[in-house]
């Protein structure tokens, strides 16, 4: 396992990632912002873009981990494509 593997916990997301998994949660862009600590004209600049989500590292670990801490599981690209699938919030909600 490379090194790279085991410091990120997270593996890279796209921004259709992102936007499905607000979709899932029935989340704004507002309320990604409020979880995520991130604010909301960042988290709109970033979705604009397609790809993999862009910015910092720091700001993109956040949005993730809010994401992933709500319950939501990022799929990799597999063959299948990349996704998202809602399970149960690590946090409890």
């Amino acid at each position: 396992m490379s090194i790279e593997i085991l410091s990120n916990p997270y593996p890279t997301v796209t921004t259709r990632q992102v936007k499905a998994a607000r979709a899932l949660l029935g989340w704004s862009q507002g309320d990604l912002a409020a979880r995520s600590a991130v604010s909301e004209p960042t988290i709109a600049r970033l979705e604009a873009q397609d790809g993999p989500l862009g910015g910092r590292p720091e700001t993109a670990a956040k949005i993730v981990h809010a994401l992933v801490h709500a319950g939501i599981e990022f799929i990799s690209d597999n063959g299948g494509g990349p996704g998202v699938r809602l399970t149960r919030p690590i946090d409890g909600e």
